[in-house]
């Protein structure tokens, strides 16, 4: 699926970025894997770790759609993974978070049309369904862009969808320092109430796979 193919994730330095930047690198064998994201220092301490001769670094901000522009420019697929996440953090800069997590969606999508990009898949949380918050109702607004942007496409070759998932360990959401903190400490995690569960996917690795559940090479 990925074979000669152009990749481009956003956020691409995050938790999930450079997990689904290490399947890639060792099951397919892409023509390009661009990781776009706007923190240079982590761009530097992955390049590092992944520096393979397909790897291109782009800094940039979805929110940005000129650069959003260039960089999905001969792009076969797009993993979009960048958003704001933190639930208190939204709280307190509603409008930041809305200029990235529904704003940003809005730009990626015009991008990836205007360049026939073949696919778009965007990483969505459960906090999307029947939302709470604010991060979890920005993420739903930008689910709904995602799934419109279908109708949008016209004659356009490109495709979009999106896959929403619970927590995952060692991903950067909120609780999981502290759990990780009270882990290494030997100390029982604290909860919010003894009534409260919370579903977690503790082997998150990511494996291309069909319709029928084949693994793909």
């Amino acid at each position: 699926m990925f074979n000669d193919k152009s990749i481009l994730i956003t956020g691409g330095t995050g938790s999930f970025g450079r997990q689904c930047t290490k399947t890639v690198l060792e099951h397919c064998d892409p023509r390009r894997l661009i990781v776009f994201s706007r923190d240079e220092l982590k761009q530097f301490e992955m390049r590092q770790e992944f520096n393979a001769p397909c790897m291109r670094y782009f800094i940039g901000d979805v929110r940005d759609y000129e650069r959003l522009e260039q960089a999905t420019r001969g792009v076969d697929y797009v993993i979009h993974a960048a958003a704001l996440k933190q639930v208190p953090a939204a709280e307190y800069n509603p409008t930041e978070c809305i200029k990235t997590n529904v704003y940003g969606a809005e730009k990626l999508i015009r991008s990836c049309l205007v360049n026939g990009v073949e696919k778009v898949i965007a990483l969505s949380t459960d906090k999307a369904a029947t939302p709470i918050n604010l991060y979890g109702a920005t993420k739903l607004a930008s689910d709904k862009l995602f799934v419109a942007a279908n109708n949008m496409a016209g004659g356009h070759k490109t495709t979009f969808a999106v896959v929403r998932y619970g927590n995952a360990i060692k991903l950067s959401v909120t609780g999981r320092q502290s759990k990780r903190k009270n882990d290494e400490s030997r100390e029982s995690s604290r909860m919010d109430s003894r009534r409260f569960a919370r579903f977690i996917v503790f082997s998150f690795v990511f494996r291309p796979t069909t319709a029928s559940g084949q693994q793909l090479t």
